[in-house]
């Protein structure tokens, strides 16, 4: 199998190259920091082979022309992991234009810029499977995470549309919503992160939902349930309580 994962140089995206790489599959590993991605390619040589881009995938060019060697190199691509993901954290200052449309090309536009060359392969090949991660911060958008949560309910849309899109195709769309994972970004929250999982339990929850052809995936339940409960309350109910557990100082 090829397997192309973006943010791949730590947290969910590290821990799923490595699962990956020890299955013995083909592994093209996009992020930022080529220091973390040569550690990377060092560590799992040994199991499989892996290429490393280093490239924002902000900077959607150089994005697209990257995979479109990958395609153009390859006779398939099995599975790609939309993975790359970033937060200005909670602050309840009212964030300046640049880094709004910073996150939104992260989280957002370039999901559609790595996809464009892939989705005419995959269409070609009647096969494959597109990952996205998501976040349960999708479902209500707290005053202190606006661009991120706006980012990610943006995401959820595009992956319903694309999911029904392809499916003449046979290719499976996957939309993961996980919690708090541990991960160099939950690590800047200085709050009591409610149902907090680690980043070993968080990654076999994922790979569970791709192994599965999950068509979302939302854990963890608990804290699910609780946030959707939240979503259908009466406007006036619903943001006292956002109010009451939103984060007030900078994180």
């Amino acid at each position: 199998m090829n397997i192309i994962i973006t943010g791949a140089s730590s947290g969910i995206g590290r821990a799923l190259a490595y699962h990956y790489a020890k299955v013995g599959y083909t592994l093209f590993l996009i992020a930022r920091r080529k220091e973390k991605l040569i550690e990377i390619q060092n560590e799992l040589n040994k199991f499989c082979r892996v290429k490393i881009f280093e490239v924002d995938v902000s900077e959607f060019d150089k994005l697209t022309h990257i995979i479109n060697n990958i395609v153009n190199l390859n006779s398939k691509i099995d599975l790609v992991i939309a993975n790359a993901g970033v937060s200005l954290g909670h602050n309840s200052e009212f964030s300046n234009f640049k880094d709004f449309k910073k996150l939104t090309d992260i989280n957002y536009l370039s999901i559609h810029a790595l996809l464009s060359p892939i989705v005419p392969k995959m269409q070609k090949q009647k096969s494959g499977k597109i990952v996205v991660i998501s976040s349960l911060a999708s479902i209500i958008s707290m005053p202190s995470s606006i661009a991120y949560s706006s980012s990610k309910r943006a995401l959820n849309s595009y992956t319903e549309g694309l999911r029904n899109l392809l499916i003449k195709d046979n290719i499976k769309v996957i939309n993961i919503q996980p919690g708090f994972i541990e991960s160099e970004m939950t690590a800047k929250n200085s709050f009591k992160m409610p149902f907090f999982m680690s980043n070993e339990n968080g990654v076999k929850r994922i790979i569970y939902a791709i192994d599965k052809n999950k068509k979302e995936y939302k854990f963890p339940k608990r804290f699910y349930y609780f946030i959707k409960f939240i979503s259908i309350l009466p406007l006036s109910l619903k943001d006292k309580i956002i109010n009451k557990f939103s984060p007030k100082k900078a994180t």
